[in-house]
């Protein structure tokens, strides 16, 4: 069978799946490394780590196609957003790669919204400013370090790092990519003069921007194969769901989550809510992404259940005892006795962008245990995607139907709490790779076999959907204004306990500088 390979490189994981022209998954193969957070606020990749990850990957899932006698036809990439790498000429890396988790341009994103600039260049370039963008992650190295942010050849996020080690030419960006780095004019496709002058970067320190459809070649030791240039994860996931025609959302659930819809231009939410990055050159993936999903249990099983054991549960390892956590979470009652979790251990972005959030529990009572906490954490990560959503309906774009895809949904308990903080039903695909899953199918869709994107929907097998309880989403429907004024009403207390007790910048977090997340990456 003719195949496409997708790899999708994430923020703990770098998948790749083979796919045929029909859709149906052929071979499948992961590499996992560590995020590292070597002081808080931070939070890096070793980019040697990313590039290793994604030769390993292309190479064990091509020799897995050949060994059952499938022909590669193309690769085709996918890569996480708000990556931040600085490189030489040649692509070589200079440094870590910053992602989308490091929280230290707070001041800069502070700076620009006090200036009232904000909300503009939100509109203009599609991305929220907030700590993740690289637009503020420059402006930090502009006011810490002005000499390497300007003797630094070239600048760059994940895709560009991948081509330079797969591609012939590599100092190329998608435009999806670009779309999220918060420099980049959706509308009149450019690299926005205003946003380059608070980031303190020239165009020529940037990557050359091309449609996601761009068709480049493999470097000659990977295969004779053409190299589709691909998109940023978040669209891709939508694709590899099927949730491209009107109506239908895609949400993600891995290390962080997202819920995303497609619209057939840019658009602009009068709120400042809504991101809006791109798919192709014609379809675009608004929506918001949260920090905190599945790291939010992984935190849990790490801070609430040491010496947790359960017969036979000898050597069991993390994915395990979060899967136990999250059963044991079951016999809690819908809305967790009372129980109110700000799941914020990451800051948070959607819906409000506000930089400096902090988690809490609130409600706090002797009766509450170890399962309470559980299962308030993960309602308190759905209730923030049913803020994100209802910013779709303020906008006038209707959700009927969604579609979930990464590693949570493997459980019982997000799938159908999040069905009922939505109010809609939430089905599962059988390939849990929606991203890589996309990536193929953009891939067939540059190569001419895919003319109509929404024709994807027919190729993905979603299994039967999960509805909401009607009891349960009535519930989580009163509670959910409670979690946006809790949220903003403790901002300026948490602020000011980061001022009277500063965590030191050398130390490590509580589980080391190695944090490996849940299955599932980002997909933001």
């Amino acid at each position: 069978m003719d195949v496409v390979i997708g790899i999708d490189t994430g923020t703990t994981a770098t998948k790749a799946i083979a796919a045929g022209i029909d859709g149906r998954l052929r071979a499948q193969t992961s590499v996992h490394y560590p995020l590292s957070v070597p002081a808080p606020g931070r939070a890096e990749l070793d980019p040697r780590h990313l590039v290793d990850a994604a030769v390993k990957a292309l190479t064990d899932i091509t020799a897995a196609c050949r060994e059952q006698g499938d022909r590669v036809i193309a690769v085709s990439l996918s890569a996480f957003l708000h990556g931040l790498v600085p490189m030489d000429a040649g692509g070589k890396p200079l440094g870590p790669l910053i992602t989308w988790a490091d929280g230290r341009a707070g001041d800069q994103c502070d700076e620009i919204i006090a200036s009232g600039r904000a909300k503009a260049l939100q509109a203009r370039t599609g991305t929220p400013v907030h700590p993740m963008s690289p637009l503020t992650k420059l402006a930090w190295w502009r006011a810490t370090d002005p000499s390497t942010l300007r003797d630094t050849p070239r600048w760059g996020g994940v895709k560009e790092l991948i081509l330079a080690a797969l591609a012939d030419e590599s100092y190329l960006s998608d435009l999806s990519v670009a779309s999220g780095t918060g420099m980049y004019d959706i509308h009149a496709r450019r690299w926005d003069p205003e946003a380059l002058d608070i980031a303190g970067v020239r165009p020529e320190q940037l990557s050359e921007v091309v449609p996601t459809t761009t068709i480049l070649k493999l470097r000659a030791e990977f295969g004779d194969v053409p190299l589709i240039i691909g998109a940023a994860d978040g669209p891709l996931a939508n694709l590899g769901l099927g949730a491209t025609p009107a109506g239908v959302a895609a949400v993600s659930l891995g290390t962080s989550g997202a819920v995303r819809t497609i619209v057939d231009r840019p658009t602009a939410d009068a709120d400042g809510r809504l991101f809006c990055y791109a798919l192709t050159e014609d379809r675009w993936a608004i929506g918001g992404a949260v920090n905190n999903a599945g790291s939010v249990v992984r935190w849990a099983g790490q801070s609430f259940a040491s010496g947790f054991e359960r017969p036979g549960a000898e050597g069991e390892d993390a994915d395990e005892r979060d899967a136990a956590l999250l059963m044991e979470a079951q016999g809690v009652p819908p809305g967790s006795d009372g129980l109110l979790c700000l799941p914020y251990l990451l800051g948070e972005r959607a819906p409000w962008w506000r930089s400096g959030l902090r988690g809490a529990y609130l409600g706090l009572r002797r009766e509450h245990g170890r399962a309470h906490l559980v299962r308030s954490a993960v309602e308190g990560v759905c209730q923030q995607l049913a803020l994100v959503r209802d910013s779709f309906a303020t906008e006038g774009f209707e959700v009927r139907e969604v579609r979930a895809t990464g590693g949570a949904v493997a459980s019982e308990l997000w799938v159908g709490v999040l069905a009922a903080a939505l109010d809609l039903p939430v089905a599962i695909a059988d390939t849990p790779e929606g991203t890589a899953l996309g990536a193929c199918l953009l891939g067939l869709h540059a190569l001419g076999e895919l003319p109509d994107l929404d024709a994807a929907a027919a190729l993905v097998k979603i299994g039967e959907p999960t509805r909401p309880d009607p009891a349960n989403a009535a519930l989580y429907a009163r509670l959910r204004p409670l979690v946006e004024k809790a949220a903003l009403s403790v901002l300026d207390t948490v602020r000011e306990l980061d001022r009277l007790a500063p965590l030191p910048e050398t130390a490590a977090t509580a589980a080391g500088d190695r944090v490996d997340g849940p299955p599932g990456g980002t997909k933001a």
